[in-house]
């Protein structure tokens, strides 16, 4: 095993290993996350949403370590660069905050509105989950809103879109799509090094 990559959620794990085999058809030199995990070069870590913990837990394993965090909101996204330059300064990690609130805000509306027959409208800084969810529980129900619902079952669709949004709705998705939504490459830098770390193990 080369490289171990530490993620929040499975969520995340599987937007990437989708967006990367998309990439990987396209531009074969860009690692195909699913393979490597499957051939053993990679293993993803869900660590829950506490980075904090992990700045140097893995350090004893001695491997190559590469870190993506989203980004939050102020005050936390402060604390969590610092966590990432933390983790910047051990050798062969590499640590990364996205530029946009999370994973699912890189998807393209085309993409999600093939899978939920919505119109998604959102920022790089909204809850996609949340926006995706309403829009499809308002378009299902005439007689009833979304805001009229109880914390709990609003928090159930919310998980429920945001476990389509990172499998189906990434699958919906083209590179044409993927480049508008993510004109400075953010996803490609992600995988070259994760590429480069495999290399120096």
């Amino acid at each position: 095993m080369r490289v171990l990559v530490v993620v929040e959620g499975t969520h995340d794990i599987e937007f990437l290993t989708r967006i990367s085999t998309l990439l990987h058809a396209e531009q074969p030199a860009l690692p195909d996350l699913e393979a490597m995990e499957g051939s053993g070069e990679l293993i993803f870590l869900p660590i829950g949403g506490h980075p904090r913990a992990w700045i140097r837990r893995l350090a004893p394993l001695q491997l190559a370590e590469f870190h993506i965090y989203d980004a939050e909101r102020p005050p936390e996204s402060e604390k969590r660069e610092e966590i990432v330059a933390q983790i910047n300064r051990r050798p062969r990690c590499s640590a990364v905050l996205t530029q946009k609130r999370s994973l699912e805000n890189y998807l393209h509306p085309r993409a999600i509105e093939a899978v939920a027959n919505i119109t998604p409208e959102f920022g790089d800084h909204d809850c996609v989950a949340s926006e995706v969810a309403q829009r499809v529980f308002d378009s299902r129900h005439d007689d009833y809103s979304w805001e009229r619902l109880d914390r709990r079952p609003q928090v159930k669709l919310r998980n429920r879109a945001k476990h389509w949004l990172n499998t189906s709705a990434v699958e919906q998705m083209t590179v044409p799509q993927l480049q508008e939504r993510d004109p400075n490459g953010e996803i490609i830098s992600w995988l070259e090094t994760i590429s480069q770390l495999a290399e120096t193990a």
